[in-house]
């Protein structure tokens, strides 16, 4: 009797198995086989795709006995009356499982290997004998997650649920990006007998699971990502684990893509382990039996492209904003994607820059943030320094006009970044002019914390240089190297070990300087201490002077907020004592603290005070020449 043709596929499957397990009652003895085999060609006709069964025969290569063996026991698990037959059959009412014994006796064609360990059966742990009893009589228990497939029900298996993670489907893309799925499914087609290992590396993370997923997809996989660090190390576990996978990415359909830790040992074990289509993303190059590809960020013009497309019809009103975030910003496909769905058409220039911005967990380790609020009028400096500071905001506001649609960067990659040096002494603006530069071009940014960066371990410096540069990029925000010198003075003979990775740190940095795509800035208070092998990469080097007395007046007229309650204040003589401007500030600060408490506006004898104050703080008496006259 067939069965109805408009039965899906769940349904089929369900009464499918019901005659399989009445055909496998009947050859214990309770019923007709004949009638069962009827009953099963029937539902095998309304079923519009393999059945899970069959499905599991052609995965893994089973033959009839292999076949009806899995049915036998996931039969045991779903049918009561099978149960009872096979305890019978074994003469243990107490046992009503299935066993190698009672399979050899009772169904077609057997044979001895179907439960060797290389079989797959076993191999693919659909299977678990329990040996305690020996191979034959010990009791065999199908694998849940086997079990759950052939009754139709497909999930990942529960063990790997806390290691994978579903890859989303590409978006938005750049066209090298495409260019490398291309170009990688090309050589997987080459090799379809042995589909090998495909390497993505650089510095878009997102880029690289987008490029996984786009060739995964072409292929007719889902992925998933595993990362490296959730790889046990010993040889057993990982090789439960491969064999897991492997039954999950057969089963699912699916493609793995692990991303990869820097110089993983375990990977490069566990990778040998695996057949089927694997990625590995992964920061830096490593070795691979595989196919390499390089995926990085997009350069300017693309993420230009990338910003337009993403905002589609809004992106006209847009443009010279989407024009400086291409310029300013070093993002991925998908973080720019994800900025436009999430702004719309509530997008404007101040949302969007703080969208780009997000959150920098690698730059928030290492440095501290510094908000800009100053502007041109605070800062008193001559008119050479003040027209190279402006040069420098040139630099930085056009490099999209000048490196890319002219084409400078064409030419050369190196010294795209503007390394720049502001040295003098302390308190003369060094650090006040970074914040000027941030705040007229709309930058974040972040003070290096030198006691953090410079480690005492070999290699770490380098590290955590790497951190800084590779954050910074992405956020295009402006470093500011406070005392340089203390990690970029003159690179020492080389006596012992540590030497010579001292040099590596500062060849490395030296390297990233030259190739930072932001504005850089280190200041020192003595420029002879600096290599001139660095000196040579720096394109600005701007002197802040030590303030003489007009600048010193300038700075004190301009140093109290208009809110601040002030006595006559002669400034000429204030400008007498030698200070520079940060000084000026602290003297300022103080002394308005002074009056705050005296409820009075500030006067002449509340600077006074408050200069001897900082005078004694930095165990630097003042004298009467300087202050003559004040009170």
């Amino acid at each position: 009797m067939n069965a109805p043709a408009a039965l899906d596929w769940s349904t089929a499957n369900q009464q499918l198995l019901v005659a399989e397990f009445a055909r496998l009652r009947a050859l214990l003895g309770d019923g007709s086989t004949d009638e069962a085999q009827v009953r099963i060609s029937g539902l095998r006709e309304a079923l519009n795709e393999p059945a899970a069964i069959d499905t599991l025969v052609q995965l893994f290569a089973l033959s009839a006995f292999e076949r009806d063996l899995l049915l036998l026991c996931a039969g045991v698990e779903m049918d009561a009356r099978l149960a009872q037959l096979c305890a019978q059959a074994s003469g243990h009412t107490a046992r009503p499982w299935a066993t190698f014994g009672l399979a050899l006796a009772a169904l077609p064609a057997p044979h001895w290997s179907a439960l060797a360990p290389l079989e797959p059966l076993r191999r693919w742990q659909l299977l678990e004998v329990d040996e305690s009893a020996g191979l034959t009589a010990g009791r065999l228990r199908v694998d849940e997650r086997v079990l759950h497939f052939i009754g139709g029900i497909n999930y990942l298996d529960h063990r790997l649920q806390p290691l994978l993670q579903a890859v989303p489907r590409p978006g938005l893309m750049c066209h090298a990006h495409g260019a490398v799925v291309s170009a990688a499914i090309e050589r997987l087609q080459q090799n379809r007998a042995r589909l090998r290992p495909i390497l993505l590396y650089g510095d878009d993370p997102f880029g690289q699971q987008d490029v996984a997923a786009a060739i995964a997809q072409h292929l007719g996989f889902a992925l998933l990502r595993l990362h490296a660090a959730d790889i046990p190390s010993s040889v057993h576990e990982q090789s439960v684990l491969a064999t897991l996978w492997q039954r999950e990415a057969a089963l699912l359909g699916s493609a793995l893509l692990i991303v990869a830790q820097d110089d993983d040992k375990v990977l490069d074990h566990f990778l040998v382990r695996l057949d089927g289509l694997v990625l590995v993303a992964s920061r830096v190059p490593c070795a691979l039996d595989g196919e390499t590809f390089v995926v990085e960020r997009p350069e300017v013009p693309e993420q230009r492209r990338l910003w337009h497309e993403a905002f589609g019809e809004y992106a006209a009103e847009l443009a010279p904003t989407l024009d400086a975030l291409a310029g300013q910003y070093r993002l991925g496909a998908r973080r720019i994607a994800s900025i436009a769905a999430q702004l719309g058409d509530q997008a404007d220039s101040s949302r969007l820059h703080l969208a780009c911005r997000g959150e920098t967990p690698g730059l928030s380790e290492l440095a501290k943030p510094i908000t800009g609020l100053a502007n041109w009028t605070d800062l008193v400096l001559p008119e050479s320094q003040l027209l190279t500071l402006q040069q420098i905001a040139v630099h930085t506001h056009h490099r999209l006009t000048v490196h890319h649609d002219w084409g400078f960067a064409d030419k050369s990659k190196r010294g795209l970044g503007i390394a720049t040096l502001f040295w003098g002494d302390s308190g003369t603006g060094k650090t006040l002019a970074a914040e000027v530069l941030a705040n007229t071009l709309g930058l974040a940014l972040y003070r290096i914390d030198l006691s953090v960066v410079v480690s005492k371990y070999i290699g770490e410096t380098e590290k955590n240089l790497r951190k800084v540069f590779d954050s910074a990029e992405e956020l295009g925000a402006i470093l500011l190297f406070d005392e340089a010198d203390a990690l970029f003075g003159k690179r020492s003979e080389v006596k012992d070990s540590h030497d010579r990775y001292a040099n590596i740190e500062v060849s490395y940095l030296l390297q990233r300087m030259e190739a930072y795509r932001g504005l850089a800035i280190l200041t020192t208070n003595h420029k002879a201490a600096l290599d001139t092998a660095f000196a040579r990469r720096l394109r600005f080097v701007v002197h802040f002077p030590f303030p003489d007395a007009a600048q010193r007046e300038a700075l004190w007229r301009g140093v109290f907020p208009s809110a601040t309650p002030l006595a006559e204040l002669d400034y000429a003589k204030l400008a007498r004592l030698a200070v520079p401007g940060g000084t000026i500030r602290n003297i300022a600060l103080s002394a308005a603290f002074l009056a705050a408490e005296a409820r009075t506006p500030v006067s002449m004898q509340h600077l006074l005070r408050a200069a001897h104050i900082d005078a004694a703080k930095c165990d630097k008496p003042i004298s009467d020449t300087e202050t003559r006259g004040w009170v």
